[in-house]
Order: structure tokens, then C-alpha cells, then sequence
């Protein structure tokens, strides 16, 4: 199962919403995931490097199936991610800092949220935690998703 595009949207809304509260101009990305696109925001002012930024990290945790900032320690010296960081490759980039958050229904990931445009990666992973408790575990959005494609099953 994948995030659909009003969970996506409302997802992002929550991830706008906190950064504008901590002040941060940041861009937002919800994936699927297969790691495409989905929904995608901007807030005004925020860095050109943050769209990819953003893109490549809610790609990153789908693709490892872990949010990103759990993988700082590889990538420091010696360790053995070290030197990957950035690596842009069209819509497919690796970006092992924290702002990659996967988003899961139940046991299941449905997709990722990625945040850019923090002060700190561990900033934009708190923004992306906080607006994926909100929607996608706290509202019950993925729930109702799951109990529609029953029902339509059923029919």
C-alpha cells in the first residue's frame, strides 16, 4: 500500500505548519514507496538546495527503510558511508542526513516525508516527526485510507 496524495497533502501541511512555528524556511516531499513523488511544497524564502534536498530525503529513507537520521554515524569519517552524503543523481539521491522520516501505517511504510531548510538536519528530522505523528499516526488518516480499500475489495 502507498500514501495517497490527501494524506501526502496533509502531511506537508503539518510539516509547513512547525516550520513556520520554529521560524525555518524549509521545502517539504512525500514519496511513495517506490520513491516517486507525490506531493511537494515550498515555503517563501527558503534555499534553492532544499527542493532536491528535500526530494532526496524522503527518497533515502524509503529506499534503506529507515529515517535518515539514523544514518549520521555512517557517514562520518571512517565510517563506512563516509563521502556519500549529497549525492545527487537526478530524482534519485542519496541524502543520508536527518530530515528523512519514513511514514507508516501500522507495521507497513506507505511512503516518506522529507524536510530541507533547517538550521540542522536533527531540525528537520524534528519538524518531519512531528508532522508525521500529527497526520498519519495521530489523526487516523492512513487508518480511513486502509478501511476504504476494504470496502472496495469487498464490492
Amino acid at each position: 500500500m502507498n500514501i495517497d496524495h490527501a494524506a501526502a497533502d496533509a502531511t506537508i501541511a503539518a510539516a509547513r505548519k512547525h516550520a513556520e512555528a520554529a521560524g525555518v524556511r524549509a521545502a517539504f516531499a512525500v514519496v511513495d514507496t517506490g520513491g516517486n513523488l507525490v506531493a511537494f511544497s515550498r515555503t517563501d524564502g527558503a534555499a534553492l538546495i532544499t527542493i532536491d534536498t528535500a526530494i532526496g530525503k524522503a527518497y533515502t529513507a524509503v529506499s534503506v527503510g529507515a529515517d535518515t537520521v539514523n544514518l549520521t554515524g555512517a557517514i562520518q569519517p571512517g565510517a563506512p558511508l563516509f563521502g556519500t552524503g549529497l549525492t545527487f543523481a537526478q530524482t534519485r539521491s542519496f541524502v543520508p542526513y536527518g530530515g528523512g522520516v519514513l511514514i507508516r501505517s501500522g507495521d507497513a511504510v506507505i511512503g516518506a516525508l522529507g524536510v530541507s531548510g533547517a538550521p540542522s538536519s536533527d531540525d528537520d528530522h524534528a519538524i518531519g516527526t512531528a508532522a508525521t505523528a500529527e497526520t498519519v499516526g495521530g489523526v487516523g488518516r492512513v487508518e480511513e485510507m486502509e478501511r476504504v480499500e476494504r470496502v472496495e475489495r469487498a464490492s
